[in-house]
């Protein structure tokens, strides 16, 4: 990979005014040009196209006989001349020449082009036959290609013209496409199209490029990147790599940052089709593009078989989790969708939103029931009304600091919540439970975690008793863009100028997407052989310090520093109760393969039927009787790795 050679100094960088937000108003003339009626375009087309025809003729006879007998030729071809063009208007209009847009002059088009020539070649020949013109078979051959020629060169000419009145005129932001192949074709004209960006070069580590002009713009070496900058006053360029891997695209990210440009991704097509131009189309890159590991590929057609025209109830369905669920339920094609949701507004949210993805009749039933899953009559009267044959349960409190100060609330959602919903679904037959972990169940410190540690115990043990239903779970890392994560508080913290606050400058976490996290969850589902845990291979841990500084780079900062203190500033805030260093995944070394690469199944150790009715007496008891150092107690004697805190003694 040919690295991006640097300037000696942000001295040598010229310094560039911000382009304006708001697109100026375009010139009167290319304003007037572009808003004519559709029809006279064609119209102004089509005469172009048939005074080139004329010029074509002529200058193939002048061309073919000696310059003084020039006009005698000219004159002895007047009929072949009249003929053809009479004729060619019928031929372009036929051919739909005139309607082609300017802006997409590319192979088919070229290729209508060069169909039309031949043809009015040929009508020429036959022609001139007809009339016995003194026409040598060369003839109608230099017609062909003059005509082409003439045409196209007309077509790039206005278009030129367009963009140069456009582009002085309007105020164009100057942009530099990193990628020249496909992708960055693509793009570059439809930049050209737009506004208010106009690319002005490539720029590819691949030498196959270097040197060759594609879409009008010469393709430069990486290396180039620093002089073309400052050449052009650029301060974005746009990354035109989406095939490539991550890793190669956030290396060149992070050294197009260092340049002081603004990075930009490539969207999908869907994207483009969505927000309806390329100006708004092109996003910053976004934090999980530079979490250092590929998106893992989880669409496997086993999750489709399973959930297919079955009845599926989702816990936690307005949730982060929960309402992605169910959006990917949607595409398994199932019978019936049960929303389970506590709140009323997001109940409401994931409804609306279901009902509006299936608005073309797919047959898939949505039913918005509300309850808490700690409430089992209410819990009970759905699964059976509903007739449910798979429960994903996601309603959880997964906030640490939150749960740490409210103990005794989360354990009765975590814990006695699961107990209720997984009991129920046992009693009521269902095919399969899947319960939401998280990896701060392995060995937790704080209280969140623990419950959710009780919770898989309970689940484990209502597998051992009945065979039956098939009871599993999958652990999570940190779920990128849910509700509370570390990310969108960095964006908040970014966007009112800083500080970022990092509890520990070591602290580091595993990472997922949501999508990714909601694939596994039905992954798991059609995995499953009772009792199981999952865990998704996600990679190395990432550095929370690592990721503030990324996101401040992101949002076009530099993080504070002894020559840099106007940038955004990191503050170290210590360790919250409860809070780690690291996590993990599983709490030993029992790994086994699933038919995925990606997700591996753990064989873990677990309570007896006796001691898990124990711990869920104590855990009862001490909810019942509002004693959070009862319930830390009870915690501490079933979960390995837990320990009460002093404040929590002292309180």
């Amino acid at each position: 990979m040919t690295p991006i050679a640097r300037s000696a100094s942000n001295e040598d960088r010229p310094v560039v005014a911000a382009p304006a937000q708001a697109k100026r108003a375009l010139p009167p003339l290319y304003d007037k040009i572009i808003g004519l009626p559709r029809r006279t375009k064609w119209a102004l087309v089509l005469a172009l196209d048939l005074s080139l025809v004329a010029v074509a003729l002529v200058l193939a006879v002048v061309l073919r006989f000696d310059t003084a007998d020039a006009a005698d030729a000219i004159r002895a071809h007047t009929g072949v001349l009249v003929a053809t063009c009479g004729l060619a208007a019928a031929v372009l209009h036929g051919l739909g020449i005139p309607q082609i847009r300017l802006h997409h002059t590319e192979a088919r088009a070229l290729a209508s082009l060069a169909l039309g020539a031949t043809l009015l070649a040929t009508i020429a020949a036959a022609a001139a036959q007809m009339l016995q013109a003194p026409a040598p078979l060369s003839l109608p051959l230099i017609f062909g290609t003059a005509f082409f020629t003439l045409a196209v060169g007309a077509r790039l000419a206005i278009l030129g013209t367009l963009f140069s009145i456009r582009r002085l005129s309007a105020g164009q932001t100057p942009v530099i496409l990193y990628g020249a192949g496909t992708e960055g074709v693509q793009i570059a004209y439809a930049l050209r199209s737009s506004g208010s960006l106009c690319p002005v070069a490539f720029v590819d580590d691949n030498r196959a490029f270097e040197g060759l002009r594609i879409a009008g713009l010469k393709v430069h070496g990486a290396r180039m990147l620093p002089r073309l900058a400052a050449r052009f006053g650029v301060k974005t360029v746009i990354l035109a790599l989406s095939s490539a891997s991550d890793e190669r695209r956030n290396w060149i990210a992070a050294e197009i940052r260092a340049l002081g440009c603004e990075v930009q991704t490539l969207p999908s097509f869907a994207e483009l089709i969505e927000r309806g131009s390329v100006e708004q189309a092109l996003r910053p890159v976004r934090p999980d593009d530079l979490l250092c590991r590929d998106k893992v590929d989880l669409d496997v057609p086993a999750v489709t078989r399973t959930y297919a025209g079955r009845t599926v109830m989702v816990t936690g369905a307005g949730g982060s989790i929960g309402s992605e669920l169910c959006r990917q339920l949607v595409d398994c094609r199932p019978a019936r969708i049960v929303l389970f949701e506590h709140s009323e507004f997001a109940l409401y949210e994931i409804d609306a939103e279901l009902r509006t993805m299936l608005v073309d009749g797919t047959g898939i039933e949505v039913r918005a029931r509300l309850g808490s899953v700690t409430n089992e009559s209410r819990v009970r009267q759905v699964i059976e009304s509903e007739g449910v044959d798979f429960i994903l349960h996601a309603a959880a409190y997964k906030h640490v600091p939150m749960v740490e100060d409210n103990e005794l609330e989360g354990a009765c959602n975590n814990v006695i919540g699961t107990r209720i919903v997984a009991r129920a679904a046992v009693d009521a037959g269902v095919e399969r439970f899947m319960l939401v972990s998280t990896d701060k169940a392995v060995r937790p410190t704080n209280v969140m975690g623990a419950s959710k540690r009780l919770a898989e115990m309970v689940v484990q043990d209502l597998q051992r008793r009945n065979p039956r239903t098939t009871l599993a779970m999958v652990r999570f890392g940190n779920v990128l863009g849910s509700s509370g994560s570390v990310l969108p508080l960095f964006q908040k913290q970014i966007a009112r100028g800083g500080p970022i606050t990092v509890t520990h400058p070591e602290v580091t976490r595993y990472f997922m997407t949501i999508p990714e996290a909601a694939r596994l969850v039905l992954l798991g589902g059609a995995f499953a052989a009772g009792g199981d845990v999952f865990v998704l291979d996600m990679g190395e841990p990432v550095r929370i310090m690592e990721l503030a500084r990324r996101m401040i780079e992101l949002s076009g900062a530099k993080v504070q520093s002894d020559t840099d203190p106007d940038g955004i500033a990191i503050r170290v805030t210590g360790l919250r109760p409860g809070e780690k260093l690291y996590e993990e995944l599983v709490i030993g070394d029992a790994l086994t393969a699933t038919p995925h690469e990606k997700i591996l199944r753990a064989e873990e150790e677990h309570l007896s039927e006796i001691e898990t009715q124990a711990m869920l007496r104590a855990v009862q008891a001490a909810i019942d009787a509002g004693d959070a150092i009862r319930l830390r107690t009870c915690i501490e004697r079933y979960v390995s790795g837990y320990h009460i805190p002093a404040t929590a003694d002292a309180m």
